[in-house]
C-alpha cells in the first residue's frame, strides 16, 4: 500500500510538471508591471485557479483550496469578493479608466460582498456565518460585519443581483502580514515557488498603495444555461511602489529622469522559476497609450524610425528607454478609440527564461518622459459640510476631466447627449440622513431633481437595526463641467457602551461607489495575441463599467468624558465604604457587652500587675518599712 501511494504521488507530480494541470483543474500565475507618471511603479499579481464541476470529478481537489470549496458548498455562494486595502488609489495621477485600476482599485480597509443561491429568508443567516468563517480564515475583524447595522442589501445600485446580495465595509480595518499570509496559503505553491516567492513583506508594506483581493465565482449549482459548472478563484495583489533609483538627473528644461528599476531592486528577490503546479507563468510589462505617444514623439525628434519606433514596430527599445531582457512577444492594442496611440505589452515566459537561472527584467530610462494616465470622465470626491455636533451635510463632487471626447458612442452626440452616473452610498444609522433635502447643482446652478435623477432607491436607517442606503441613477449633460450632490443629516447619540475605544478620533462613513456604465475601460488585442488564453489578457478585455471609490468620511460625534465615570465610581465607592463600614460597626456593637469587656480587661490588668510584683518580691522580703512609707523591694 505504501508503494502504491508513492507511485501515485510520483505520477501526480509528473503530470503537474509536464502538463501544468491536473485533470481539468488549471492554475496560472501572472505579473503585470507598469510605469506610472509620478515616478512610481504598479505591480499587479494575478493568480487564477479553476476546477470543473464536482459532479463529474468528485469533491476532492488538488489546486483549488479545500477551504474555498467548503465555503461554496456550505453557504451556496454564487459570487463573492473580499479585499484588504491599505492606502487610497490616486485617480488623478495613476488613472481610473484602464481595466487594471477600475477593477482593482478598492476602498481603504475591508470590503466584502457576496451573492447567495438560497431562499431570501436564509440570505442574512448565511451572510453572518460567512463573515465569521472569513474572519477566522484571514485573521481579520470581518465578523464585525455580522451585525445588521454594518451591512446592507443593495437593490441595483452596486450589482444587478437583487435580493440575494449583501454588502459590507470596514474602513478602519488595519491590513498587515497576518492577512497576507492566509491569502498566500491559498496558492498551490504558497510563496515558496513561482511569482509569489518575490513577495517580500517589507517591500510590499512600504508601498503607497496595497490591495489584496480574492474573488470567487461559482456555477456549481447550474444556475446559468450554457455555462459549464465549476469554481473559479481569482487572487490579485496590486501594489504601487517607489523604485529605488540612483541620483536623480535633471535636464536643462527642468524635467527629471524617471528612476530605473528591476524586479530585484523592487522586491529584493529574483524569480527563481515557476510553480510546478502552474500551467503558465508569465510576466507582462505594459506601456500605456500616453507613454507610447510620448515615446513616439521622442523617436521623431531623434530621427529614429523602424526598430526604434515603439508605436509602430512594437520594439523593445527606443530613445527613451531600454529593457535588460529581450521579450518573448510584443503585444499591441488595437482599436484604441480612446487615445491617439495604443498601449504596448511585452510578454516574458518564466518557463523559457527560468532554464538560464533566476529571471530578472530591468527597465532603464534614457531620457525624461512626461505623460498622463487615462482618467475617468469625472473625478469623484466626497466631503463634509458644516460644523458642530448636531447637523451637517454630505457633498459628492463630480468634476469633468475632459476625457469624455472620443469615449461616447454615436447616439450620444448633440444637444440630447447625456452621461449616466450611478451612485451607491451606505451611511451608518447614527448619521441620520434626510433624503428629502437632496440638492443637485450643475456648473454651480441648482437643477430640478426630476431633470437629473432618472431612478432612485432609498432605504432609511433604523436606530441600532440597519444603516441608510441610497442608490441613484443620474443623467448629466455631456457639456457639464462640474456637479455637486448635497444631502443634510443629523448626528445621533450613542450609548456609552456603543463607543469604540478611540471614540475621540471620530466615526467612519464607508466610501461611496461611483460608476459610469456608459464607459467601458477594456483593451483590444488581436486573436493571435489572445490565443494563449492568458487569464490576465482575457480579464483586460472584459466589458466592465468604470468604477471609482470616494474618500472615507470621518464624522465627529458628541463624545462623553470617559474619565468622569471613573471619578464617579471612585468617589461613590469611597462614600459607600465609609458609610457602610461605620453603620455596620455601630449596629454590631452592644453597650452592655462593651462594659463587661472593659471590666474584664481591668481585672485582668490588676491580676497581671500583682503577679509581676510577687514575681520580683519574695514573701519574706515583700516590703521594707521606712518611716511611714513602704519602699519597694529590690
Amino acid at each position: 500500500m505504501a508503494f502504491l501511494r508513492s507511485f501515485l504521488f510520483f505520477v501526480l507530480i509528473s503530470n503537474c510538471y509536464f502538463g501544468g494541470s491536473i485533470g481539468d483543474e488549471e492554475f496560472s500565475e501572472e505579473l503585470l508591471l507598469k510605469p506610472l507618471p509620478d515616478r512610481k511603479l504598479l505591480a499587479h499579481f494575478h493568480f487564477d485557479s479553476r476546477t470543473p464541476s464536482t459532479k463529474l470529478h468528485g469533491h476532492h481537489h488538488i489546486l483549488v483550496p479545500k477551504a474555498i470549496y467548503q465555503l461554496v458548498r456550505k453557504f451556496r455562494i454564487r459570487e463573492m469578493e473580499l479585499s484588504f486595502t491599505q492606502g487610497r488609489w490616486n485617480y488623478e495621477r495613476w488613472g481610473g479608466f484602464d481595466p487594471t485600476s477600475s477593477s482593482n482599485a478598492k476602498p481603504p480597509g475591508v470590503e466584502l460582498w457576496a451573492v447567495f443561491d438560497v431562499p431570501p429568508d436564509q440570505v442574512d443567516a448565511n451572510w453572518k456565518n460567512l463573515t465569521h468563517t472569513l474572519s477566522g480564515l484571514f485573521c481579520a475583524s470581518i465578523n464585525f460585519l455580522e451585525s445588521s447595522t454594518a451591512y446592507s442589501a443593495p437593490a441595483w445600485g452596486f450589482r444587478p443581483f437583487s435580493g440575494s446580495l449583501r454588502y459590507g465595509a470596514l474602513p478602519r480595518e488595519a491590513v498587515c502580514t497576518e492577512n497576507l499570509t492566509p491569502w498566500l496559503k491559498l496558492l498551490p505553491c504558497r510563496d515558496k515557488a513561482g511569482l509569489a516567492s518575490i513577495l517580500d513583506r517589507p517591500s510590499i508594506y512600504k508601498g503607497f498603495y496595497h490591495s489584496q483581493r480574492l474573488r470567487l465565482l461559482s456555477n456549481e449549482f447550474g444556475l446559468e444555461e450554457g455555462v459549464e459548472p465549476g469554481i473559479l478563484l481569482e487572487q490579485t495583489l496590486t501594489v504601487v511602489l517607489q523604485p529605488r533609483g540612483q541620483k536623480t538627473s535633471t535636464y536643462s528644461d527642468g524635467r527629471l529622469l524617471q528612476p530605473s528599476w528591476s524586479i530585484s531592486s523592487i522586491f529584493g528577490r529574483k524569480v527563481s522559476g515557476r510553480c510546478v503546479l502552474a500551467k503558465s507563468s508569465t510576466v507582462f510589462l505594459e506601456l500605456e497609450s500616453g507613454l507610447v505617444s510620448e515615446l513616439s514623439k521622442l523617436s521623431v525628434e531623434n530621427g529614429s524610425f523602424g526598430i526604434g519606433d515603439v508605436a509602430f514596430e512594437g520594439s523593445w527599445s527606443s530613445p527613451g528607454f531600454e529593457l535588460s531582457v529581450i521579450p518573448d512577444r510584443v503585444i499591441k492594442e488595437v482599436n484604441g478609440s480612446h487615445s491617439e496611440s495604443s498601449s504596448v505589452m511585452y510578454e516574458y515566459s518564466v518557463d523559457k527564461l527560468g532554464d538560464n537561472g533566476p529571471f530578472d527584467v530591468g527597465f532603464v530610462w534614457k531620457l525624461p518622459v512626461v505623460w498622463s494616465c487615462l482618467h475617468s470622465p469625472f473625478h469623484a470626491s466626497r466631503f463634509l459640510i458644516g460644523s458642530g455636533n448636531q447637523r451637517g451635510s454630505i457633498a459628492i463632487s463630480l468634476i469633468s476631466t475632459g476625457s469624455d471626447e472620443g469615449f461616447m458612442g454615436g447616439d450620444l452626440v448633440g444637444d440630447g447627449c447625456k452621461v449616466r452616473v450611478d451612485i451607491f452610498q451606505v451611511v451608518p444609522w447614527y448619521v441620520k440622513v434626510y433624503f428629502h433635502t437632496l440638492q443637485v447643482f450643475v456648473d454651480g446652478q441648482p437643477e430640478v431633481l426630476k431633470n437629473i435623477i432618472e431612478k432612485m432607491h432609498v432605504s432609511p436607517s433604523e436606530d441600532r437595526v440597519s444603516p441608510g442606503v441610497m442608490e441613484m441613477v443620474l443623467r448629466f449633460p455631456c457639456s457639464m463641467k462640474s456637479a455637486t450632490i448635497i444631502i443634510d443629516f443629523d448626528k445621533g447619540f450613542l450609548h456609552i457602551d456603543e463607543y469604540p475605544p478611540d471614540a475621540n478620533q471620530g466615526f467612519d462613513i464607508p466610501s461611496a461607489v461611483i460608476s459610469f456604465p456608459d464607459f467601458e475601460p477594456r483593451m483590444y488585442f488581436l486573436e493571435e495575441n489572445s490565443s494563449s488564453k492568458s487569464p490576465m489578457l482575457l480579464k483586460l478585455q472584459e466589458k466592465n463599467p468604470v468604477i471609482s471609490y470616494t474618500e472615507v468620511l470621518l464624522v465627529p460625534l458628541a463624545t462623553p468624558d470617559f474619565s468622569m465615570p471613573y471619578n464617579v465610581i471612585t468617589i461613590t465607592c469611597t462614600v459607600f465604604a465609609l458609610y457602610f463600614g461605620s453603620l455596620l460597626n455601630a449596629l454590631r456593637r452592644r453597650v452592655g457587652e462593651e462594659e463587661r469587656f472593659l471590666k474584664s480587661e481591668d481585672q485582668q490588668g490588676k491580676l497581671r500587675s500583682g503577679w509581676i510584683e510577687n514575681l520580683h518580691c519574695p514573701s519574706s522580703k515583700a516590703t521594707m518599712v521606712t518611716g511611714l512609707h513602704k519602699a519597694p523591694c529590690r
